[in-house]
């Protein structure tokens, strides 16, 4: 038998100990809930129960897989829990046997996203829905909203109305299509990655027989990262445990980050109403972040009034204080951050135990751009390079026919983009565009529009939407009456007022990021007068970005991390950098507007905070982008006591924060959990599945 008691710290052996019945496990940033789960795992082994009588649920395969090595070690090969895995890969296990009873077949097939995507276009035309000739949501858009409706157990209508409100007068046509590609799916025997989830718990709902064998066979039930689960995952683990009650749940509501996912944080909120007789257990010792970190991150998360009062503890020593740094502008905020990992790095930090880190993709761009002249090797996480990214591009090519008529490259992307133009009509146009002397070295709109004859009805409404785009650009150039005379800023603040973002907003469903991302491009295009030189400067940074890449030293030294907040969850780096925490960037704007959005936005930042292990910069520049609403310091950081961080303003000057914002209301939490109720649940599941 293993020495549990000289393996684990107190809180960690109690829960070892004690984790039998209904238990919820409050494991706080770093406080090892990884080697609770496992040691938990390794008891119950030595307390001879079977090993497939444990269901041990994770969010990810590989941590599934890190939880059954570990178990390996401490026991020997021998020793194995035999349902371990994502809720995903648990409900496809269960599903393959019981599969018929759900008028499916057992050798049904899985649709991964690609598969999906391409049987949701099958759908649209089914439906009479014609993109080539009306803006109407992408397939990827339309998955998107449905999988939400059904993770959230939540009406087409309504999340259209919380997540699209301008595709509100498609709902009937979606709920359509969402009925239509549901049949289809049970036609070709195929699930896709949200049927496991809905098919398992319809399956326990509805089968009173496979309801009481699965709740007896699994003695003991453990979920990691019970916080970031959706009803639907909830409901599940709630009927499995509805015999034995021996549900272990491990998670940290202040690390609760994935509502847009649908993940639901009333889930661990609830657990002691749900389960009245449940166990509480708090993992409050530290072992990543020095005492200073964990002072600033326990006083963020204080703020919040909807979760459970924990206090990490550092095993740590004191060592040097968070610093808070105030810049004129991005620009000096980027050459700050550049210079400071440079410093650590000659200090005897590894470039690659650094990282930093945004609330949102856009804020990025303009370190990006000093990184790449410093020479410095970075990693992207949570998304694309800056100058790589679809909508970048698209807004470059927009700019480069416009300084360049015979760009062919630049066409093609640009008609390739209007409804009812393929490649052929595409080319047609260009065809015309390079044969025409007539047009010269540039054209107006009466030029233009005398070429769209040459298309289909279907390919003319495409090309009356480009030239709309294009009217706005022209109407720039008619403004200085000198092409040299346009600068790259304005073009692109004339494509944020065009018909371009009803294109975003139709087929990607993080359109508002995309638009975010192109109003940097703006503000990065601010500085250059001449367009000529802006479009080369934003071609050779990407072709630069990729040559750093293989560079030799890289490999020796490694890379930086520059990631989103929401991608680093359940990292930690020696050296850490949370950029941008400006009024209007973090928290994020639109998230403010959300119910429970402010409190989330907190969580994000106490996530950020609690990656560092020794040191944490948080900087922000005075001067917020063309769009802010304000500039200056984020609420977040007037909230954290000034004794705690070291604060340096712009040009070296002390920062004076104001009081935090009084213009949000505090969010009051009421409990609304009761016990599960099949009947309740059923009816209301069922209502559900039969809207979708």
């Amino acid at each position: 038998m293993l020495d549990y008691e000289n393996l684990l710290n107190s809180q960690q052996y109690s829960v070892v100990k004690m984790g039998d019945g209904p238990c919820l496990v409050l494991a706080g940033a770093g406080s090892g809930k990884t080697r609770t789960i496992v040691h938990r795992v390794a008891y119950l082994l030595e307390k001879g129960i079977d090993p497939s009588h444990i269901l041990l649920v994770t969010f990810t395969n590989k941590a599934a897989k890190e939880m059954q090595h570990r178990v390996a070690a401490l026991l020997g090969k021998d020793k194995q829990v035999t349902w371990s895995g994502t809720f995903h890969h648990i409900a496809f296990r269960i599903l393959k046997q019981y599969a018929a009873l759900l008028g499916y077949q057992n050798n049904f097939s899985i649709l991964d996203s690609e598969d999906a995507k391409d049987l949701m276009k099958v759908c649209l035309k089914l439906e009479g829905v014609d993109r080539k000739s009306k803006r109407f949501p992408s397939a990827k858009v339309l998955q998107g909203i449905i999988s939400y409706a059904r993770n959230a157990e939540m009406t087409i209508e309504d999340v259209l109305e919380l997540k699209h409100p301008n595709w509100s007068v498609f709902a009937d046509d979606i709920a359509r299509i969402a009925t239509e590609y549901k049949k289809r799916k049970m036609a070709a025997n195929a699930m896709d990655f949200d049927d496991l989830l809905t098919n398992l718990l319809l399956l326990l709902l509805q089968s009173q027989p496979v309801r009481e064998k699965l709740s007896k066979q699994f003695e003991y039930i453990l979920v990691d990262e019970y916080q970031d689960t959706n009803k639907i995952q909830a409901n599940i683990i709630d009927v499995l445990a509805s015999h034995h009650k021996n549900i272990l749940v491990v998670g940290d509501d202040a690390q609760s980050i994935y509502s847009f996912r649908a993940a639901d944080i009333d889930n661990i909120l609830q657990f002691e109403h749900r389960f009245p007789d449940a166990k509480i257990f708090k993992l409050e010792t530290n072992y990543r972040s020095t005492p200073n970190i964990l002072d600033v991150a326990n006083t963020v998360i204080a703020q919040n009034t909807s979760q459970f009062e924990k206090n990490l503890q550092s095993v740590g020593e004191y060592f040097t204080k968070p610093e808070v740094q105030a810049f004129a502008d991005k620009i000096e905020e980027a050459e700050f951050v550049a210079d400071r990992i440079l410093e650590l790095r000659d200090e005897g930090v590894p470039i690659n135990h650094m990282a930093v880190l945004f609330r949102a993709s856009h804020l990025s761009q303009v370190l990006e751009v000093e990184l790449t002249k410093r020479d410095i090797p970075y990693d992207y996480r949570g998304g694309v390079r800056f100058f790589e990214r679809s909508h970048i591009k698209d807004i470059l090519a927009y700019l480069r026919i416009f300084h360049n008529k015979d760009d062919a490259i630049a066409w093609s992307r640009v008609l390739n983009m209007q409804v009812g133009i393929g490649p052929a009509s595409a080319q047609k146009i260009i065809d015309a565009l390079q044969g025409s002397a007539a047009i010269g070295a540039w054209f107006d709109g009466e030029d233009l529009g005398r070429l769209g004859s040459k298309l289909s009805s279907r390919g003319q409404v495409g090309w009356n939407d480009f030239l709309q785009i294009f009217e706005i650009m022209e109407a720039v150039y008619k403004k200085y009456g000198d092409i040299e005379k346009v600068t790259p800023s304005d073009l692109i603040d004339a494509l944020l007022d065009s018909k371009y973002t009803e294109y975003l907003e139709s087929e990607y469903d993080n359109y508002r990021d995309r638009m975010k991302d192109i109003e940097q491009l703006s503000d990065f295009a601010a500085v250059q007068t001449d367009l000529g030189k802006f479009l080369g400067e934003a071609s050779m940074q990407e072709s630069f970005q990729g040559a750093v890449t293989d560079k030799t030293h890289v490999d020796d030294e490694g890379k930086l991390v520059m990631s989103t907040i929401h991608q680093a969850k359940g990292l930690e780096w020696e050296a850490v950098f949370i950029l941008g925490v400006a009024q209007g960037d973090f928290p994020n704007e639109r998230a403010l507007r959300e119910d429970k959005g402010l409190e989330e936005e907190r969580r994000l930042f106490y996530v950020a905070i609690t990656r560092a292990r020794k040191y944490l910069h948080m900087t922000y520049p005075l001067v917020g982008s063309f769009r802010s609403v304000l500039g200056g310091p984020s609420m977040f950081l007037q909230e954290i006591d000034k004794d705690l961080i070291e604060e340096i303003g712009a040009f070296g000057a002390e920062t004076v924060f104001s009081d935090p914002s009084d213009d949000v209301d505090d969010i009051e939490y009421v409990p609304e959990g009761e016990i599960f109720d099949y009947e309740r649940n059923k009816r209301s599941f069922l209502k559900s599945l039969d809207e979708l």
